[in-house]
């Protein structure tokens, strides 16, 4: 069910081991959000144009959007937020600044379908 995006400039992506955060992040975040890893779904979106602050040179970022059905206690999310940024910290290695954000998103459990086609 967590529907993870993971926004990053696209200058780090030889300094960000996108498949590893993925892979790490999934069980530790099952075990805090309370839910089982098959369901994680997490895409990589490379930025070419961002413009931080007052635009200098050198600064990149990453942003992890975690979607997580709703119910969850603020206590639970602030948990999923912290293991992500703790997760994001071991796989990442720039060689200079890199503002690193995450945002727990409620996606509503009345509203949210899923199924799996073929196989």
């Amino acid at each position: 069910m967590p529907q993870i995006t993971v926004e990053y400039s696209a200058e780090i992506a030889d300094s960000f081991d996108r498949r590893g955060f993925a892979l790490a992040l999934h069980p530790v975040l099952a075990e805090v959000a309370g839910t089982g890893v098959a369901g994680f779904k997490t895409r990589f979106v490379p930025l070419d144009d961002v413009v931080i602050g007052d635009g200098a040179p050198g600064v990149a970022m990453v942003h992890v959007r975690i979607g997580l059905l709703s119910g969850r206690t603020g206590e639970t999310k602030k948990a999923v937020s912290d293991v992500a940024q703790v997760v994001l910290g071991k796989h990442l290695s720039p060689a200079s600044a890199v503002q690193v954000s995450v945002e727990i998103v409620d996606m509503d459990s009345g509203s949210y379908t899923k199924r799996v086609v073929g196989g």
